[in-house]
This record gives structure tokens, sequence and C-alpha cells, in this order.
């Protein structure tokens, strides 16, 4: 399965952005790079997605991650002979969830640094593996909606 080089370069990226960040910047420092608008802000996250906390803290957390996570490669596999874009999407979503995954295991906490900001609207501060979970999901779920969809309506049609 070729797609999962995709898997390896991002996870590679992650962690390397995560690396550098780590050691050029202290916790909580920010840097701009486009004022105003774009920094590096080194953060951590022990909760899920946008800081949310889980019930039954991190070890109930962490459990599902590596759950999901097998889940996510083994429905990889089933559609290794899919179409382009879901193997993309759960590449990518793949590829996010062990960056993330291993940032748990190995801190307890996940590293974020990409911090993005309009005038008062500061949004949540996240990572590459974050970004990639939400690229692969929007290619997985414009295949359902616009891809999948129109085979269906054809094949019903026929």
């Amino acid at each position: 399965m070729y797609i999962l080089w995709l898997t390896a370069f991002v996870f590679a990226l992650d962690q390397l952005t995560k690396r550098a960040v780590q050691s050029s910047l202290s916790l909580y420092q920010s840097k701009p790079i486009i004022q105003d608008f774009f920094h590096l802000t080194y953060v951590t996250n022990d909760g899920m997605a946008f800081g949310l906390s889980m019930p039954g803290g991190r070890s109930i957390l962490l459990i599902l991650s590596i759950l999901l996570t097998i889940f996510i490669f083994w429905f990889l596999w089933q559609e290794r002979n899919g179409h382009a874009l879901v193997r993309i999407g759960l590449a990518l979503i793949l590829a996010g969830a062990f960056g993330n995954l291993l940032d748990r295991v190995l801190y307890g906490k996940v590293v974020d640094f990409l911090d993005f900001m309009i005038g008062d609207f500061h949004w949540y501060i996240f990572n590459v593996a974050d970004s990639s979970v939400t690229i692969g999901m929007i290619l997985f779920i414009f295949h359902s909606f616009f891809i999948e969809y129109r085979t269906v309506s054809a094949e019903s049609k026929a």
C-alpha cells in the first residue's frame, strides 16, 4: 500500500515540527510570524480536540486513541483498492492520529503551536497532526457526499 508513504511523511513532518517548536520556544512563548494573524505559540493540550476534557481522564483518552488509531488503520486496509480520495483521506487521518497518539504516550499531552487570529477572534492553537486529520475528514466527507452519492444515484437510475 503506497498510500502509507503519505502517512509516514505527514507523521514525520508533524513530529519534526513539534520537536522544533519544543527546542526553540519555551512553553507558552509566542513568536509572531505575521503580526496579529499568525504566530507560533508553544502550548500543550492534555484533553481532546480544542482542549475538551474526557470523562474518565487521560487514561481513557489514551485507550480510546489507541483503539481508534487501530480502527483507522484497519479501515484503510479494507479500502486499499478503493477510491483515491478515500485512501488519501484515511492516510491523512491515520498520520494525525499517530502523531497525537505518540505525544500522548511520550508526554501525556499533545504539543500544539499553530496560532491564528483575526482581530479579537482567536482560533484554537493546533498542530500538523490536527490539520492532517481535518483535511483527511474533508476529503472523506467530500467523497461520501459528492462522489459516492453520484455513483449510487447513477446505479439506481440504470
